[in-house]
């Protein structure tokens, strides 16, 4: 039996119809991929917590992967907590197929939660780049992560992850008729998109898989 998370209701961005708006009137290409995939939108469900576990869970291995080695994690505890993952022996979590990397790693995410190292009540009032600061503190978090949480988590409107090989490949595809696309060529594209980048970035991933992911 998997173990229990708080259940919320998936919520899309206050701000996603206005963004739309924008970026159909600033950037050709946007227009068009707004007018392909706009029946879909952003959502987040999960807690910060299983957001940022999940993510770990995930690194290096395939989507289908990192949802058996989750399944088999989450059934571990009767429910998906800091404090429950802190009571897990390590052998138990070995064998859900996680690595012993994976393993501190996920132990040091509960720490952080449990001990109030990070503020999770104070993101609300942070800048994006003050709560990517906090968030790389916890061993396992790089900066690609934090963004994803920022996007998928907190909703953050105006988040551009150029460490992100799917944007870097939709830009290329999009723009650049599929020639390579460096970082400073996909800055200078997004300068279109602001203030609305992290919903730009999500229609370049739907023109690459029309299937939105949600954590």
């Amino acid at each position: 039996m998997s173990a229990t998370t708080p259940t919320v209701s998936p919520v899309t961005p206050t701000y996603w119809a206005l963004a739309c708006a924008h970026l159909a009137k600033k950037d050709r290409v946007m227009k068009k991929l707004i007018a392909q995939f706009g029946d879909a939108t952003l959502q987040t469900r999960g807690d910060a917590f299983v957001t940022l576990a999940r993510s770990i869970v995930g690194q290096q291995i395939s989507v289908k992967a990192a949802q058996s080695v989750w399944d088999r994690f989450a059934g571990l505890p009767k429910r998906m907590t800091p404090a429950a993952v802190l009571k897990l022996k390590v052998d138990d979590m070995r064998s859900a197929g996680l690595s012993s990397r994976k393993v501190e790693y996920l132990v040091d995410l509960a720490v952080h939660f449990s001990s109030g190292a990070v503020h999770v009540q104070a993101w609300q009032e942070m800048d994006d780049e003050a709560i990517i600061d906090q968030l790389v503190g916890i061993r396992g978090i790089g900066r690609w992560t934090a963004e994803m949480f920022l996007i998928f988590h907190l909703m953050r409107p105006n988040v551009l992850p150029l460490d992100d090989v799917g944007l870097i490949n939709g830009i290329s595809r999009n723009y650049f008729s599929g020639e390579p696309v460096s970082r400073s060529d996909a800055r200078e594209v997004a300068q279109a998109w602001s203030p609305y980048a992290t919903v730009a970035t999500w229609y370049i991933w739907r023109s690459l898989d029309p299937v939105p992911v949600a954590y």
